[in-house]
């Protein structure tokens, strides 16, 4: 069999991110408040995936489609730097980048999207030969990739059909619909948050999502943020409690779980040491503002052996 280039290609939105952060709470209407600070970073939940598998040393593809605008040439940019091969990408003049603002408190973080290329990528623009050169297929952001959500399954079956591993990350739905047919059986591994569990399943506990979603597909973890993480994989269950730090943003950091526990995964480690690498990317990010650049390979390794 011939050797694949890459270790993963991720299937992604991508949008910049403009985070402001220090908020004690979220703003009401007719006030003003001072914040710490407001950036502009490279956003998305699939280029954030990316950027930390290959801050885990994977070989990282991404397929998606910008405007040719400055957050356009902006992502494009952190992609190359991050030696992310963008062959896969796509630019159209016609179009605008998508941008999301993140308001971001010490508990929580609320994010208001503009959607923009995000849900304009589609089937016939995913390049199938790049898919090829993977080993594993990504996709992020289900809900908010509209005009590719009727083809998923389609996609992760040709996927499949190439030799590839599948996961997804389904992210938050803005229309509450919660649907998702013909998609998970088509997965090897589901990567929810608690909350996305609790609303694709109508279970109130993270043992009964679990449950329910591993029926339908063989591979789950649910994300708990500072709960840590619970996953089952063919029959198989595990949790782990995750990290002591101190949180500094929490952008990026289910994001960054997923990276950990992918190449944790692709380098055939057992299912506890999944989620342990996974809560161990996810926990130095939230330690870090911004979704990207929170680690290095030497500090995820420094901070599982230190427990």
């Amino acid at each position: 069999m011939k050797t694949k280039e890459l270790d993963v290609i991720v299937v992604a939105e991508i949008n910049v991110d403009i985070i402001v952060a220090g908020m004690q709470r979220l703003p009401m209407p007719g006030t003003e408040h001072l914040v710490e600070s407001i950036e502009l970073t490279a956003g998305s939940s699939g280029v954030l995936t990316a950027t930390a598998l290959a801050a885990l040393g994977l070989r990282v593809g991404l397929c998606g489609l910008v405007g040719d605008d400055l957050f356009g040439h902006y992502m494009v940019e952190h992609l190359q730097r991050w030696h992310i091969d963008t062959a896969g990408v796509l630019c159209d003049p016609t179009m605008r980048t998508g941008a999301g603002v993140i308001l971001s408190t010490l508990e929580d973080r609320a994010i208001l999207t503009y959607s923009g290329t995000i849900a304009q990528l589609r089937l016939e623009d995913v390049r199938m030969d790049q898919v090829a050169r993977a080993r594993h297929l990504h996709l992020s952001s289900y809900f908010l990739q509209t005009a590719l959500q009727p083809d998923v399954p389609t996609l992760l079956q040709r996927s499949k059909a190439l030799g590839l591993t599948t996961s997804l990350d389904p992210g938050y739905d803005p229309a509450e619909q919660w649907k998702m047919e013909g998609v998970l059986e088509w997965l090897d591994l589901f990567l929810p948050n608690l909350d996305e569990a609790r609303a694709l399943t109508g279970m109130s506990t993270i043992t009964d999502a679990l449950k329910r979603l591993a029926s339908q597909t063989p591979g789950v973890a649910i994300k708990a943020g500072q709960l840590g993480a619970t996953a089952i994989k063919d029959a198989e269950y595990r949790q782990d409690p995750g990290f002591s730090v101190q949180v500094i943003d929490t952008t990026g950091a289910g994001d960054a779980f997923n990276a950990g526990f992918i190449a944790a995964m692709l380098a055939g480690e057992n299912l506890g040491d999944c989620l342990r690498r996974g809560n161990a990317c996810g926990a130095l990010t939230a330690a870090h503002r911004g979704g990207s650049g929170g680690f290095t390979r030497s500090d995820v390794e420094r901070l599982l052996s230190s427990t």
